[in-house]
């Protein structure tokens, strides 16, 4: 492997940090990324790259793009979900105390977003011999249509992606997707006194008991059998009218083995009740264990896993890994942080992936 050029990864991996306490001080709540996307924008162009906006997502197209290489997609999401009320420290406040930077989005995904822009800016003094695009985009937290998906379109064609999270600089090979189920029950109301009507809480009751017991055959050696769980419930307008309706919700999380739609089409025919997908675009994902950028990572120490959480590697139709600086672990918690050492080795490790990589 060459040698790195050790004084530019210093300035850049100090940049990048300057740039995440910035991000950190500026609420980013997703659908309201107008403040840090322009943060992130004046950060590419005072490096000298070709940053571009659309909505509140921010890209870079390297400026040694050649259209008959092959492109590789660097990205992560700079929006937040909430604070939550245990919060004891600011959460925009960014307080950095003996190398541990506090604040809001900082873990999830503040740190893998800026290693990645880091990460980028090195190989533009230093090109691969691939394209590179970085994109730092909007509504990951809630899968929204202005993020990622609004992006793909705009940009030439991708053959990998590399998708920053909170992965402890580990290789998610794998990742659960997910189905989020409205079902129906129907029935027809009658006094609760008679012996009338067709109560369809019992109906769903009935149904939700075989989704309990239901067992998917195929189970993935990384993520698992597909996870289903009944998480809502709700039927009745009165205490002495049978309810002639009953919805209830299944959240879905799916392995590789299954596609989305085949998963709605089992569950349909599992039960009685009216089956409406939210959506299926939120699909599973894996790479396999040959390809050069996982032969690369494993050369460099790195653990492979099946990860359970959702990124915007879901709506991605091309082959793609999740790894990142910080840890899963501390997302969407109180008083989140992450520690410099960590986004230090974020850059390192990104460049380091990618640094004289055959695809």
């Amino acid at each position: 492997m060459p040698e790195l050029d050790e004084p530019l990864l210093t300035q850049l991996t100090n940049d990048a940090i300057q740039l995440l306490i910035q991000l950190i001080q500026t609420p980013s709540f997703s659908r309201q990324e107008d403040q840090t996307a322009a943060h992130i924008v004046r950060f590419l162009t005072f490096h000298g790259a070709r940053a571009e906006r659309n909505a509140h997502n921010v890209w870079a197209v390297s400026r040694h793009y050649d259209p008959a290489r092959s492109t590789v997609l660097l990205n992560s999401h700079h929006d937040t979900v909430q604070p939550g009320a245990s919060w004891t420290a600011d959460p925009f406040g960014a307080a950095l105390t003996g190398g541990r930077l506090t604040g809001l989005g900082s873990n999830d995904a503040g740190a893998a977003a800026v290693s990645l822009l880091a990460a980028f800016l090195y190989f533009e003094q230093h090109p691969p011999a691939f394209n590179l695009i970085c994109a730092i985009t909007a509504e990951e937290e809630i899968s929204g249509p202005d993020g990622i998906r609004r992006l793909l379109p705009l940009l030439p064609e991708i053959i990998l992606a590399i998708v920053g999270e909170p992965t402890q600089m580990d290789l998610a090979i794998a990742e659960k997707g997910l189905i989020v189920l409205d079902c129906t029950a129907h029935g027809r109301t009658g006094h609760t006194a008679r012996d009338e009507g067709e109560n369809a809480l019992y109906k769903a009751l009935g149904d939700i008991q075989r989704l309990r017991e239901f067992r998917f055959e195929r189970v993935s050696e990384l993520l698992g059998p597909v996870k289903l769980t009944v998480t809502q419930i709700q039927a009745g307008t009165q205490h002495n009218v049978v309810p002639d309706r009953c919805t209830f919700v299944a959240d879905v999380r799916t392995n590789e083995l299954y596609t989305n739609e085949e998963v709605v089409e089992l569950v349909r025919g599992l039960i009685g009740s009216e089956v409406v997908p939210r959506s299926t675009h939120l699909n599973s994902s894996r790479i396999d264990l040959s390809h050069p950028l996982v032969q690369r990572g494993l050369a460099l120490g790195r653990r492979t896993f099946g990860s359970v959480t959702l990124s915007d590697q879901s709506m991605m139709p091309f082959t793609t890994i999740k790894i990142g600086p910080g840890d899963s672990a501390r997302s969407h918690t109180p008083d989140e942080y992450i520690l410099l050492s960590e986004i230090r080795s974020g850059v390192r490790g990104y460049v380091e992936l990618l640094d004289g990589l055959a695809i």
